[in-house]
C-alpha cells in the first residue's frame, strides 16, 4: 500500500483549526487562571476536571471562577465517581446555582468499579436529570488511538449509543478526544465518526507546552502512541528529553491533512473541529503559545 504524503503546511488551514480552542483545568487552577485571563479570548471554553482528590467545592468554585472571569465553564463529571443519585443532584444544583450548567462533560472515571449507581456516562446522560438543571450541551470522550483497557468495537458502540441518547433527550452534543501525537489515527477516526453520521462538534485533544518528559509520562499513563516516530513528527527527539515542547508541529500536520480530507480540495477544514487544550504545562504557558502560534508569520 502506498504510503500517504503529507501535505504541504496551511497557514490558513492552522489558524482556522486553533480559533476558538478550548483549555482545561482543575480545581486548584484558579490562581493559574486569573493569572492567565488576559492572555485568553474573553468566550473560551473552560473545562473543569472532576478529580478524585478534589471535592464539590473545588469544582464548582473553579468553574463559577471561569464564568465570573468571562469565559464558558465545562464541568466535567465523573460518572463512576458519584456515590449516589443525591451526589449527582447536588453537584448539577450547585453548578446551576453559580450559572455554570449549561455546558456539561460526561465521562466514566478512572475506577475500575462504579462507586455508586452509575457504571458509565452512558448511565448518567440516561438519568434524564440533566436537562432538570439547566444542562443544554453535553460533552463526550473519543479515543483516536483506542483505549488501553477498553476494545475498539466498544468505544465505536458508546459514542453511537451516547450520541443518540442525547438526540433522544434534545441535548446538544461535543465531542473531545483523548490528546494525541500522531495526526494520522486523529484524521482517520474523525473519518469514521462522520461515515457512521455523528456530526457533533469535534475538539482534539492537544498537549499545550510542557517538559518533554512530562508529556511522555502522560501519554504513556493513558496509552497514547509514543514511539520514536510519533514524538519525532511531534516535534522532539527520544534521545533529547531536556526542556519543553510545543504543539507547533502536530497543529500544522494536523491542520493540513484535515483541509487535504475535506470533501472539497478548497483549503477549508472540516466542519465543527477545533483544539482542546490539555495545559499539562499550564494555562499561561498554553495561552502564551497560542497567542505566539497566531500571531508568528
Amino acid at each position: 500500500m502506498a504510503t500517504r504524503t503529507m501535505p504541504a503546511p496551511n497557514r490558513a488551514a492552522s489558524l482556522e483549526l486553533i480559533k476558538n480552542f478550548s483549555l482545561e483545568m482543575t480545581g486548584k487552577d484558579i490562581p493559574a487562571l486569573i493569572e492567565a485571563k488576559d492572555g485568553i479570548p474573553p468566550g473560551t471554553r473552560i473545562n473543569v476536571t472532576f478529580l478524585g482528590n478534589e471535592d464539590l467545592e473545588m469544582r464548582v468554585a473553579a468553574a463559577k471562577a471561569a464564568r465570573d472571569l468571562g469565559f464558558i465553564p465545562v464541568p466535567h463529571v465523573s460518572a463512576r465517581r458519584l456515590k449516589s443519585k443525591g451526589d449527582l443532584e447536588e453537584f448539577l444544583g450547585r453548578l446551576q446555582e453559580v450559572g455554570a450548567a449549561e455546558h456539561l462533560f460526561v465521562v466514566g472515571g478512572d475506577p475500575a468499579e462504579p462507586e455508586g449507581p452509575y457504571r458509565d456516562s452512558l448511565a448518567l446522560v440516561n438519568t434524564g436529570l440533566l436537562q432538570q438543571y439547566g444542562v443544554r450541551e453535553v460533552g463526550i470522550g473519543g479515543y483516536p488511538e483506542g483505549h488501553p483497557d477498553i476494545r475498539k468495537e466498544d468505544l465505536w458502540r458508546a459514542l453511537e449509543d451516547k450520541s443518540a441518547a442525547l438526540a433522544a433527550q434534545g441535548l446538544k452534543a461535543s465531542i473531545i478526544t483523548q490528546f494525541a501525537f500522531d495526526t494520522a489515527p486523529v484524521a482517520a477516526w474523525i473519518d469514521e465518526v462522520r461515515a457512521r453520521g455523528i456530526q457533533a462538534p469535534i475538539r482534539v485533544g492537544t498537549p499545550g507546552p510542557a517538559g518533554v518528559k512530562r508529556l511522555l509520562g502522560f501519554a504513556r499513563r493513558f496509552g497514547v502512541g509514543a514511539n520514536a516516530m510519533i514524538v519525532k513528527k511531534y516535534g522532539f527527539s527520544l534521545t533529547n528529553l531536556m526542556g519543553d515542547a510545543g504543539p507547533d508541529r502536530f497543529v500544522n500536520d494536523l491542520a493540513a491533512v484535515l483541509a487535504d480530507h475535506a470533501p472539497r480540495q478548497d483549503h477549508h477544514l472540516p466542519a465543527q473541529v477545533g483544539l482542546h487544550f490539555y495545559t499539562f504545562g499550564g494555562l499561561l504557558a498554553t495561552a502564551n503559545w497560542v497567542r505566539h502560534f497566531t500571531e508568528e508569520g
